[in-house]
């Protein structure tokens, strides 16, 4: 199980990330400071840092290059409310690998992620099954009883949430939070949505209605 630090001071968007993360089958530790954030990374034990530039006490271009300059080459996937073109170069000619801008899509971070420790040859669960349903989160392919079935991007990761939580009742507010993002709208009926078109190509067994809690893959 690849291991993942989170450096960010905003509790709201590092326990979304954190959750998200977890739900994906990582191990996560978070940190909101850049000092501590410095430290753990230099530690060795994590295999990538998700990393905020708006850190207290040590920002992350400081963090950053203080990674660097040991030597590490742990993946580094930067987030920020700074989206100019300049802090995007500097974060990249710091040694970032990727590079992503407040707000954003929890399914857009997994992949990078994914991606950078792919790239860095980090192990994870790469196939998810359930049943005679199985996921395979390298080529983004769904196969129900041997056949191969069009999922959407969205639907994919929907999928992916349930795979990753058999039976168990996930709301609709977790599976906004998951796979819309931490700037849902808890007030959106997108997720009864979709569920639909999965159980459409998925088979409407498969998915059931919890009533008043929400839906559980059966």
């Amino acid at each position: 199980m690849s291991s993942i630090l989170i450096a960010e001071d905003e509790p709201r968007i590092a326990s979304f990330v954190e959750k998200g993360l977890r739900s994906a089958g990582f191990a996560t530790t978070v940190v909101d400071d850049g000092v501590t954030a410095r430290d753990q990374a230099l530690g060795g034990h994590h295999d990538l840092l998700v990393l905020d530039i708006g850190l207290p006490g040590l920002d992350g271009f400081a963090v950053l290059a203080e990674l660097r300059a040991s030597g590490s080459r742990m993946p580094v996937v930067v987030l920020t409310a700074r989206d100019s073109v300049a802090d995007t170069v500097a974060g990249l000619e710091g040694g970032a690998d990727d590079y992503m801008a407040k707000p954003f899509r929890f399914e857009e971070l997994l992949a990078r992620v994914r991606r950078r420790l792919a790239d860095a040859g980090a192990g994870e669960v790469t196939v998810l099954r359930h049943g005679t349903l199985s996921l395979d989160l390298r080529s983004r392919q769904a196969t129900v009883d041997g056949v191969t079935v069009d999922l959407s991007a969205r639907e994919f990761v929907l999928a992916e949430t349930f795979l990753r939580h058999p039976g168990q009742v996930l709301s609709r507010e977790q599976l906004l939070s998951r796979v819309w993002g931490y700037d849902f709208d808890p007030g959106s009926n997108v997720v009864d949505v979709y569920v639909r078109y999965l159980r459409r190509k998925l088979g409407a067994e498969r998915i059931t209605t919890v009533r008043g809690m929400g839906y559980r893959l059966g």
